[in-house]
């Protein structure tokens, strides 16, 4: 397999953010390069050496970088979108700029050959009982009997590639029920809410917090032939943005929200606000190691854990209000 070398520039305060992110995305294998460590190595008056090489001496001004290695396929290109979603919410909570400036940069591959280059991966996935993902260069059997759903590869999370989307394709499909309301938060390309809105849902709200998704979101959803009264995107934070929250609504019949443990944390208080007594909540997102702190986040908040699913290391649930 080939890798993506992948590097993120901060700051000697910004690592444990970013690797915490990281982690959270279940990318758990990273190298730091840090000019403080190296400086702090160079002052300490213990140490013993006699010569260092010139290229390490460089590192004494270097700027702070965390670096990962993604697959060169479909996963690792959710995982490069996921990466950046991260980065802008990171600059986001970063008001006095202690973090740096929290950008990438691809070494050893341009991104939109790489994007371009997706085709040879992205191929028809059935997903559940119901759903057949594929792109729009893919011709779907002229018998099929699964809904379609189009989507192609964008500067968005959400393909249906990501176990995350699998998992929470599957509890949508077991749970949605015809004519529901649904509210899909931190949508990205908009799948879960189409989805949704194919396996029967009346109408769909999607909010995310990066305006290019919204606008990706808006694009496949009408790809899909769905109207636009049918479905809605916003972009804003649920958390901080009252008049969202006010023009969002409640009485949803199923809340999805396929995002990183972190967030699902600072989410979890907004959940029953949006959903009606009996309605749905649907989580996914999340690396197998956070998964029991999420859960019970979110049953403190008074919901009832109906099922866990689970693929590799990652983990979905649904929630009873």
């Amino acid at each position: 397999m080939n890798w993506v070398e992948l590097d993120i520039f901060t700051t000697t305060e910004g690592i444990e953010a970013v690797t915490g992110s990281l982690l959270g995305m279940g990318i758990n294998g990273f190298v730091i390069k840090d000019a403080q460590d190296f400086r702090d190595f160079l002052n300490d008056k213990d140490a013993n050496w006699d010569y260092i090489d010139d290229d390490l001496m460089g590192l004494r001004d270097c700027e702070t970088t965390v670096t990962v290695y993604l697959p060169e396929n479909a996963q690792g290109l959710e995982n490069l979108e996921a990466v950046k979603l991260e980065l802008k919410a990171l600059k986001g909570r970063d008001a006095e700029n202690k973090f740096g400036r929290l950008e990438y940069e691809l070494k050893n591959v341009k991104e939109e050959d790489w994007a371009n280059n997706w085709k040879q991966y992205f191929k028809p996935l059935c997903i559940g009982e119901k759903l057949l993902i594929k792109p729009s260069w893919e011709k779907a059997a002229p018998d099929e009997k699964r809904k379609i759903l189009e989507i192609d590869p964008a500067s968005s999370f959400g393909t249906g590639q990501h176990n995350t989307t699998q998992l929470c394709l599957e509890l949508l499909e077991k749970n949605i029920s015809d004519g529901d309301r649904i509210l899909d938060l931190g949508c990205g390309s908009g799948i879960l809410s189409i989805g949704g809105i194919l396996l029967g849902a009346k109408s769909a709200a999607a909010v995310d917090i990066d305006e290019n998704s919204v606008k990706i979101a808006k694009e496949n959803a009408a790809k899909n032939n769905i109207p636009e009264d049918v479905y809605t995107a916003y972009c804003g934070n649920i958390i901080e943005d009252k008049e969202l929250v006010s023009k969002l609504g409640t009485g949803y019949d199923l809340l999805c929200a396929n995002i990183v443990a972190d967030v699902l944390i600072g989410m979890s208080g907004s959940f029953s606000g949006f959903i009606r007594d009996g309605g749905t909540l649907i989580v996914s997102g999340i690396i197998d190691s956070r998964k029991d702190e999420v859960l019970d986040v979110i049953k403190a908040q008074g919901f009832k854990l109906n099922e866990i699913r689970e693929k590799e290391d990652w983990a979905a649930a649904s929630f009873t209000k």
